[in-house]
């Protein structure tokens, strides 16, 4: 790869005013995003041998930012590795999240770890492939508060655990785009996976929560995404976490679903059902902005200062 690089020693140590050429972070080294190439034997491209993290860093009231739930983020993808057999380090993509951040001056930004397993042949085995990693960052504004989402529930069903672990994995994510494809061909905002049985499992992207008589629920399945956003919601809320029938859903009194990009995203509709105002949502998701940006004193551990 021929690119301009900049060691992460070269990376500012506070966030400033974006830069006007994105940078990402590439195997040890800070590169223009736009000039990064993959050969056509990567081995992920073909087969969606990789694993990625969604994760969001949001600017604090002292003029600074702080990544949300780091650890926990990196963690889960670092079991996504294992599966595969990848290589990952969870303090290098510490060091390569901040400096990435810095080098880019994002506060609010949504940030993408990335590792696969690159250039070889085109046989299934990852053995003698090349093992990549970056991390590029976007800034972005915050969604609480937007559009109340219409979901249609899917024909299709979510991967099962017992096939495929529910993580971070590239490849599992051809799932959620043929359910969210469905979906959109239907008129609706989203899809909603629910299981053979007629258990809600999740949405394409997000876990799902609901309200009855005041009292939240979180959707508990087996083959749903052990969520950072959900645990976080449930520990702000105490909410209970359980199975939920969708015929239970859709007697519910609020629905929202939740996860790093959509924050805490109230449901307006699912198929024909349509829903009222969403006070209880309305709460928890202006705790969690408060919480998300520090306001929480309990909560500030969850914060890594970039």
């Amino acid at each position: 790869m021929s690119a301009t690089v900049t060691s992460i020693a070269e990376a500012p140590s506070h966030p400033q005013a974006a830069t006007a050429v994105a940078l990402a972070w590439f195997d040890g080294e800070l590169v223009p995003a736009d000039g990064l190439q993959a050969g056509l034997t990567t081995h992920a491209m073909h087969y969606g041998s990789g694993v990625f993290e969604g994760i969001r860093a949001y600017a604090t009231d002292d003029g600074g930012a702080a990544v949300f739930r780091l650890p926990e983020h990196l963690e889960r993808m670092r079991r996504g590795a294992e599966a595969f057999g990848l290589p990952f380090d969870p303090a290098q993509a510490t060091g390569a999240v901040l400096a990435t951040l810095r080098a880019n001056g994002h506060r609010d930004a949504y940030i993408r770890p990335l590792a696969w397993f690159g250039e070889g042949g085109f046989g299934l085995d990852v053995e003698g492939h090349v093992p990549h990693m970056m991390v590029a960052t976007t800034a972005t504004q915050v969604h609480l508060n937007g559009t109340r989402a219409r979901l249609g529930v899917s024909s299709w069903r979510r991967n099962p655990s017992d096939s495929l672990p529910p993580l971070k994995l590239c490849g599992a994510y051809v799932n959620s785009i043929l359910a969210k494809r469905e979906a959109k061909a239907r008129g609706f905002d989203e899809a909603l996976f629910t299981d053979r049985g007629g258990l809600v499992v999740e949405c394409t992207g997000a876990n799902v929560f609901m309200v009855k008589d005041g009292r939240v629920t979180a959707v508990a399945h087996d083959d749903a995404l052990d969520g950072i956003t959900r645990d976080t919601l449930l520990r702000l809320s105490g909410a209970q976490a359980r199975p939920v029938p969708l015929a239970e859903l859709l007697e519910a009194d609020e629905v929202f679903a939740c996860g790093t990009a959509a924050e805490v995203a109230p449901v307006a509709q699912i198929e024909d059902r349509r829903y009222g105002d969403n006070p209880v949502t309305r709460e928890l998701a202006e705790l969690y902005g408060r919480v998300v940006r520090g306001r929480e004193h309990a909560w500030r551990h969850w914060l890594t200062e970039v």
